[in-house]
């Protein structure tokens, strides 16, 4: 192992994933949070490093961008430190290079390249399109979206016509994407959003596309609409029942459609066969929501994960309800305290937010899941709050979610957008970056227990990256399972989701002060691996068909 981004070599067979619903009932992936090994720890401190850093980006432009600002987390030169790239709207997105210090002050230096600095970009996600090792770049766009092919050293490369990618004219606003059976390439969901010019109130939004590969696979094929289509804001392809099967979940905003029409969507994609749309029949539950953003986590430790969605008013946590035969989700956002439908703080209290991006994370290292809510008026709508600051919700040990941005130092009335946590210096805790709409970006690092001049560690972790060889590398539709003593935390690796844009490179756990850890693999073809002995507090990689967590060790400075 030569550092994060090596790839493994060695493929396994298949193994039924039945044995994932097997698995979550032996090992106790039913087990909630009340009587696990994890107490709630403290609120973690965050310092703004924004001015300091060299992270200088504005989103900004008029109407048609107002629901862009997307930030993504790549590792552009493979040296383990997450990078940026952020969306500029109608100022240039720019690629920032992160050269931040082991456990110091965050620093980022601008990476100048015309394949990079496009404007008019709502936002982009990372992913390794060629399986070549380099993390390359969808970006979504008002007009054309662009595929960036990266070719290391945070440089990339137009690879539209390469691919065979039809970027399309008009605006771009959700992607995801997962490989399908033994496709070369991965199949990708664009999702569109208003027409503004349309007068037609049945047809008042672009059309969502399915994007496969040809049979050769080395080039994509022709669009296939996924139709009918409601305003995208957010797409994700999860495994939502322990299939093996990668559906895609589409949350649509109600402002654009006919209620009587118009819903959240679910769509079931097999390999080889048409997107077909679940409805009432299959026990699909119809869902209006201005939806926004979708985060993913087994919040409830049933095994299955759960959906967070994001709106204007109180916002969704939706568990499955329905068993694994159907896709019947019920709500659980108000009785675990996650709802977030109003301004925490402010002159705006009794006005309705407005939520954008939403991610799950362990901001504090407790092992108990946490949620960070990007908040902002869309423009200036009197109807909703305009001081409505994000939220960070911290998991407590009962299941349910407490309100702590205030006291964790990241208190905003900007506009939010798009957002992201990541361990950018690369010290154990996860740091904060948001976007905002028509002011700049904001960075914050987070000091756990202490301040700016002494940081503390708070409670203990793990952070992961897998591989398999070719073509889907990173392993996508998989499944990375952390024993804790008698608790296992799970994620499943996705791209998609989010609000205009995501992150790969480490995956994060926070394991209270558990220190005897496993870790397991379940593989996008269905196979388990072995548990693998961890050691706490450290960065390590898992190359299939290996027997051991490698460790990799940060370097001290850039």
């Amino acid at each position: 192992m030569n550092g994060p981004g090596h790839r493994g070599a060695v493929a396994a067979g298949a193994v039924a994933l039945v044995i994932l619903a097997v698995a979550a009932a032996v090992l106790g992936l039913g087990i909630g949070r009340s009587g696990t090994l994890f107490a709630a720890g403290p609120t973690p401190h965050f310092v703004d490093e924004t001015a300091a850093s060299g992270l200088t980006q504005t989103y900004d432009g008029p109407f048609e961008f107002a629901v862009g600002g997307g930030v993504t987390v790549l590792d552009c030169n493979d040296d383990g430190r997450p990078d940026l790239y952020l969306a500029g709207g109608a100022n240039a997105a720019r690629l920032f290079r992160n050269d931040s210090s082991t456990g110091g002050s965050l620093r980022f230096t601008p990476v100048p390249d015309p394949a990079t600095d496009l404007t008019a970009v709502n936002g982009a996600y990372p992913i390794d399109i060629d399986g070549d090792g380099h993390v390359d770049l969808v970006v979504l766009r008002e007009g054309e979206n662009v595929i960036l092919r990266g070719l290391g050293d945070c440089r990339f490369e137009r690879a539209n016509e390469r691919f065979g990618f039809d970027g399309g004219t008009v605006s771009t606003t959700a992607f995801s994407a997962t490989w399908e059976g033994a496709a070369t390439l991965p199949t990708l969901a664009i999702g569109r959003y208003a027409n503004l010019a349309s007068q037609d109130p049945q047809h008042l939004c672009y059309e969502n596309e399915l994007i496969r590969p040809v049979a050769s696979g080395t080039t994509y094929g022709a669009p296939i609409p996924l139709t009918p289509s409601f305003c995208a804001l957010s797409m994700l392809f999860s495994d939502w029942n322990l299939s093996g099967r990668r559906d895609l979940r589409v949350s649509n905003d109600d402002h654009y459609y006919l209620l009587s029409e118009g819903e959240e969507q679910l769509w079931r994609v097999a390999p080889g066969e048409a997107p077909r749309l679940y409805t009432a029949a299959d026990g699909w539950a119809k869902l209006n929501l201005e939806g926004m953003g979708i985060a993913s986590y087994d919040v409830t430790g049933d095994g299955y994960p759960d959906v967070f969605l994001t709106t204007q008013g109180p916002n969704r946590l939706q568990t499955l309800t329905g068993g694994p035969t159907k896709p019947t989700f019920g709500d659980i956002g108000l009785k675990r305290n996650a709802n977030a439908g109003r301004p925490f703080t402010g002159t705006d209290v009794l006005l309705p937010s407005t939520a954008w991006h939403d991610e799950f994370a362990d901001v504090n290292n407790d092992g108990l899941i946490d949620l960070f809510i990007a908040k902002g008026n869309v423009t200036d709508n009197p109807d909703h709050a305009n001081q409505d600051p994000s939220n960070l919700l911290l998991g407590q040990d009962d299941g349910t979610f407490k309100e702590v941005a205030d006291a964790a130092g990241i208190l905003s009335m900007a506009r939010g957008r798009g957002a992201a946590l990541a361990d950018f210096n690369l010290d154990g805790l996860l740091d904060l970056v948001e976007s905002n709409y028509g002011a700049p970006t904001i960075l914050w690092r987070n000091v756990g227990s202490g301040d700016a001049a002494k940081p503390a560690l708070m409670g203990n972790w793990l952070a992961l990256r897998v591989s398999e060889p070719g073509p889907n590398v990173d392993a996508i539709g998989g499944w990375l399972e952390v024993q804790a003593g008698k608790q296992i935390l799970r994620r499943e690796l996705t791209i998609g989701g989010g609000h205009v844009g995501g992150e790969l490179g480490w995956i994060h756990f926070g394991v209270g002060s558990a220190t005897d850890l496993q870790v397991r693999v379940q593989w996008p073809d269905g196979q388990v691996g072995p548990w693998l002995k961890a050691t706490a507090n450290t960065f390590g990689t898992i190359d299939r068909g290996t027997d051991a967590i490698e460790t990799w060790v940060p370097p001290a400075g850039p």
